[in-house]
């Protein structure tokens, strides 16, 4: 499929989604994850952006300044605009628990986080197993898109008690953060790690394709007194994520 055709009016062009612009820009950003366009391809010129849509001029310039916002697409004095290469795949070590933050910032990344979801309610009876809560407990509920230099990379949901998260309204960068500051930074963690297909409203948050391979973990972080005060579950992109585990042979 060639670009013309992906930006043909279809599916994705409806209103009750969001502004044109950014309809549009999502659907670029797809266009890049899929192939359709590559690093260093030039986008169409605005006016046939515009002509093949049906959108006016000032809704494409739009929705390209928004994809050079987010460091998608570079604009060229004089040549247009180009989609930016892809940063290298993070590769993310087993060995350590760090916090997402923590793993950009050494890697040299901006980090930046889409709040999704902020709330206290009662928890779910997974979470009560999990997180050995009482009856009439409430827990601290995060979800956000997390982005790297721009970039959908994941997307995280975090469940704590009250007594450790009191407000999620006090959580604005990093959580494991706001918890050493209280000294309840957790010391070690379980996770469990399975492939997926990403579902429709996954992949459109991540943009990227339906369907397209990620990683979904799912994370129990303990106290040194061996108390699980976090579960985590979140959604990677298969395309931007490698997870790596050191191993030692046994004598």
């Amino acid at each position: 499929m060639n670009v013309e055709e992906f930006l043909s009016p279809g599916e994705w062009l409806n209103k009750k989604f969001g502004p044109l612009y950014i309809l549009l820009s999502r659907r670029i950003e797809m266009g890049i994850a899929s192939g359709v366009l590559m690093p260093e391809d030039s986008l169409p010129a605005e006016r046939d952006i515009a002509d093949i849509t049906g959108m006016s001029r000032v809704t494409v310039r739009k929705a390209i300044q928004e994809l050079v916002k987010k460091s998608v697409v570079e604009q060229r004095h004089g040549s247009g605009s180009f989609v930016r290469a892809l940063p290298n795949k993070v590769e993310q070590s087993l060995s350590h628990l760090t916090s997402f933050t923590e793993d950009m910032i050494a890697r040299g990344y901006e980090t930046s986080s889409i709040w999704l979801e902020r709330e206290i309610r009662r928890p779910s009876p997974d979470e009560v197993l999990t997180l050995g809560l009482s009856s009439g407990a409430m827990i601290s509920c995060l979800m956000r898109l997390r982005q790297a230099n721009g970039q959908p990379m994941a997307l995280e949901r975090a469940m704590l008690p009250l007594d450790i998260l009191p407000s999620p309204d006090i959580v604005t960068s990093s959580l494991y953060e706001i918890l050493e500051k209280d000294g309840n930074r957790p010391v070690r963690a379980v996770q469990k790690i399975s492939a997926v297909n990403l579902a429709e409203k996954e992949a459109s948050l991540l943009c990227v394709p339906t369907g397209m391979a990620g990683l979904s973990i799912r994370r129990i972080s303990y106290l040194q007194s061996g108390r699980a005060i976090e579960l985590t579950k979140s959604v990677y992109r298969g395309d931007a994520y490698d997870f790596i585990a050191e191993m030692s042979f046994s004598n």
